[in-house]
């Protein structure tokens, strides 16, 4: 029943999928809401620009299922919230389900559902909470044929990067994301490390769960699509961009570019053309 909701999400020719993470508003953090601020705009542009999926809160998704027509991307929903972006972490920190998450995602006709695993320093009682919330998602998953992609985040100290900005450490993301796969994920949404080079070793550690890597803080064009090509060499099953498509000055043109290089395999300067036209 699952493999249903995964043929819609990933693409037909290249095995591979691209899904823009727009889910951003649901943790209450400033910053996070530069390029979203009006999320029926956003969704219309990401529709044009047509990527595999789009990755968005029970609140807003209704946006994306509301678009008339059959050729859309598909959902990916987001089922926790969280209270730990900042640069000083709370005193008391969480990490939240939505309630009867399958049965939500059934009745969005989601293909898929995004759920946290974290790892803070300083904050253990959070990863607990993550993987609670995991074993929780797991039954319910297999019951109603709903993927679940497990979202592994290594934070750096949050006094340093402000929280949920990639820590790229490979012996510390690589077991991360055996974790998520001991706990039963369908899809990982993994960060990158900071040696491209040795990415295969993180694949390696999924054992043939496909990996979409998550692209992190904003960067240029050149550095993102030319980061982006490394994993894909690497064995990455995809990527999960956010702030590097919806905070660009041209999304669809970003969009398109790194769809070439998903499911065409185009170089760096093939996408690059994509973006300015």
């Amino acid at each position: 029943m699952k493999q249903y909701r995964l043929n819609r999400l990933f693409n037909a020719k290249s095995g591979r999928c691209f899904d823009v993470a727009v889910d951003h508003g649901f943790f209450n953090q400033p910053g996070f809401l530069q390029g979203i601020e009006d999320m029926r705009v956003v969704i219309k542009t990401l529709v044009d620009a047509a990527p595999d999926a789009i990755q968005l809160t029970l609140g807003q998704a209704r946006h994306l299922q509301e678009v008339q027509g059959r050729f859309k991307p598909s959902l990916v929903l987001r089922t926790d919230v969280a209270n730990i972006y900042g640069k000083v972490l709370p005193e008391s920190r969480f990490s939240l389900m939505i309630e009867e998450t399958m049965l939500q995602a059934v009745r969005y006709d989601a293909a898929c559902v995004c759920v946290n695993l974290f790892q803070i320093p300083g904050a253990p009682e959070v990863h607990e909470q993550c993987v609670e919330n995991i074993l929780r998602l797991k039954p319910q998953a297999d019951y109603y044929g709903m993927p679940m992609m497990i979202e592994p985040l290594v934070f750096q100290e949050n006094s340093v990067a402000g929280g949920y900005m990639v820590n790229g450490d490979e012996t510390a993301i690589t077991h991360l994301v055996r974790q998520a796969v001991e706990l039963g994920a369908d899809i990982v949404k993994a960060d990158p490390t900071d040696d491209v080079s040795v990415y295969h070793k993180v694949v390696a550690a999924a054992s043939g769960i496909p990996i979409l890597v998550r692209g992190g803080g904003r960067v240029s064009d050149k550095e993102i699509l030319e980061r982006t090509q490394g994993l894909l060499a690497q064995g990455a099953a995809g990527i999960v961009y956010g702030r590097n498509v919806i905070q660009h000055p041209n999304p669809k043109g970003i969009t398109q570019a790194l769809m070439a290089m998903v499911h065409d395999n185009a170089s760096v300067d093939e996408a690059l053309k994509l973006v300015a036209a």
